[in-house]
């Protein structure tokens, strides 16, 4: 029988700790211990989950409402600032490391604007694409950290409630994050189209006003068409508007769904059977919060691309 080699002995090894730890979690945890009718050892003994969709109060200031969100937002905001400030205080033409990463990132999502809005419009729209990425999936990523929802303080109702919470579960940042890519959208549209060629991409007066003008003229089945396909013209651009206003809300409810919908998962998980047993749906978290954040920012991607080209060319 031939011998186990270093590495294969630890493989072997590794999964029968692993298989150990999901087997006590298991029995003794508070789904095993339910099915098999024994007490949960207080080593194991997890204190069920509080789930809540609103986020909750710590304390005001001048009357504003601090939530734990909100700080997690905080959290994100400084550690992006300092990240991007060790990355970029020694800027060198032969970049270190820390450059260099950071370097390789904006490279990365600068391509990947081009790649959908081309060269000429990619320097416009990259800014706006690159932070609602980044900002989005260092809200997630913080938020598999061990602190968030570990830390407990008394609110401002005087309950227990985590100090720390993913800001991408308050609703109120994915709609924040939404809005202002709907601004921007509109906002690229009309600087590059100009305001009023842009506006009249959706109010479309022109058939309507030569209808009329040829109905004084006497010529009135043409005038009767124009008049007809103006007014249906007229409510395709309502339309229009209405889809423009919709992707606030689907924006919104796509990311403070998902998002949520992982944090449940991992308190629910690592109480019905503790130790290890969560540990894979870290992985799948951390895979959804970088899908989430590049749809977030693809779909700005290529609503401003959009909006940047003319409606007639292809």
């Amino acid at each position: 029988m031939p011998k186990l080699g270093c590495a294969t002995k630890i493989i072997v090894f590794s999964l029968v700790i692993i298989l150990a730890l999901f087997a006590v979690g298991f029995v003794f945890g508070p789904l095993g211990a339910g099915f098999f009718g024994i007490k949960v050892p207080s080593f194991l003994a997890v204190p069920k989950p509080h789930i809540a969709l609103p986020s909750e109060r710590l304390f005001e200031v001048a009357g504003f409402p601090i939530t734990n969100t909100l700080i997690a937002a905080w959290l994100s905001i400084i550690v992006l600032a300092v990240l991007f400030y060790v990355c970029t205080r020694k800027m060198k033409l032969i970049p270190g490391k820390l450059q260099n990463l950071a370097e390789m990132a904006v490279e990365a999502l600068l391509s990947f604007v081009k790649s959908v809005a081309g060269e000429k419009h990619a320097r416009l729209l990259f800014p706006v694409v690159a932070t609602i990425f980044i900002y989005v999936i260092t809200n997630a990523y913080l938020a598999l950290l061990p602190f968030f929802g570990t830390i407990v303080v008394t609110g401002q109702e005087g309950t227990a409630v985590p100090l720390f919470r993913s800001a991408n579960t308050d609703i109120n940042v994915p709609l924040s994050i939404a809005v202002m890519s709907f601004i921007f959208v509109e906002f690229w549209g009309m600087k590059s189209l100009g305001t009023f060629r842009y506006l009249g991409e959706f109010f479309n007066f022109g058939q309507i006003g030569r209808g009329v003008k040829e109905l004084f003229m006497g010529k009135i089945r043409p005038a009767i068409t124009n008049i007809a396909f103006g007014f249906i013209n007229l409510f395709v651009g309502m339309l229009e508007i209405f889809s423009h206003l919709i992707r606030i809300i689907s924006f919104t409810f796509r990311l403070f769904g998902n998002m949520t919908a992982g944090e449940m998962l991992l308190l629910v998980s690592a109480f019905l059977i503790p130790l290890i047993f969560t540990i894979p749906f870290y992985g799948l978290e951390l895979l959804i919060g970088f899908i989430q954040a590049l749809i977030f920012a693809g779909l700005t991607l290529v609503f401003g691309t959009i909006a940047v080209a003319p409606m007639h060319e292809e």
